[in-house]
């Protein structure tokens, strides 16, 4: 059981250490595994406060929502749905901004960029790096906030150059990009992001190892049945 927590970077709760206890065969029940991580004080983190990085044009063009809140995983549609966001990650040096792409069907995080502003560039960068590793199908869909950013004739112009299909969430609707959310709270509560990192250099680094190394090939997600993005993804390859 402390193998199991320490594996998760201190991150995982009592129903995650009691998914990976039973995947790998060991029977115990989940009231059992929380009464012996309380006795031993074994804790989850959680989420820090969050601060507003969105901020919408009220100029930019009318696009149609793709997505409607339907955020199923379904690993026989991989890179035809993703959806992205922008969170920052506190550091002595001043703020880590990081923008994603996540396969909406795995969930896995197929594109990210860092920088420490928030122009559009960082955006960009993101699906970009996306297409370059995924090379996926003609027209896959992006679903995004109306941020000024993901609403630029810039971001528009990369939507063209990789035939991307553009989908927008209402203003202020949080639920309109779930995923994205979801995959936030989980870094800052996982990573964690709860004080400053040391520099922008190491953030970077740790965002790396925490997506490339543990989200994608080891976390365990309740929604994809208690397996990995990387795992999840793998059945529909198999199938």
């Amino acid at each position: 059981m402390s193998e199991v927590h320490q594996a998760s970077r201190g991150a995982c709760g009592a129903p995650r250490v009691h998914a990976a206890l039973t995947g790998e065969g060991t029977a115990c029940s989940r009231r059992r595994v929380a009464r012996l991580t309380r006795a031993v004080g074994l804790t989850g983190r959680h989420r820090p406060p969050k601060h507003r990085t969105t901020v919408p044009d009220p100029a930019a063009p009318a696009r149609p929502d793709l997505v409607r809140r339907d955020f199923q995983p379904d690993p026989a549609a991989a890179d035809t749905r993703w959806c992205g966001d922008i969170t920052y990650i506190p550091t002595h040096e001043g703020r880590l901004y990081l923008a994603t792409v996540i396969d909406i069907a795995t969930p896995r995080v197929v594109g990210r960029a860092t920088a420490d502003h928030l122009r559009t560039s960082l955006v960009v960068d993101a699906p970009r790096a996306a297409c370059h590793q995924r090379r996926p199908p003609a027209w896959v869909i992006f679903h995004s906030d109306r941020g000024c950013q993901h609403t630029s004739h810039e971001f528009a112009s990369l939507a063209r150059e990789f035939g991307i299909r553009l989908s927008l969430g209402r203003t202020g609707q949080c639920w309109d990009n779930a995923l994205a959310e979801s995959f936030f709270a989980t870094l800052n509560r996982e990573l964690p992001c709860d004080r400053p990192w040391p520099s922008r250099a190491t953030a970077r680094t740790a965002i790396f190892e925490w997506i490339e190394s543990w989200y994608n090939l080891k976390r365990l997600h309740s929604s994809l049945d208690n397996r990995s993005p990387a795992d999840y993804e793998a059945v529909a390859k198999a199938a």
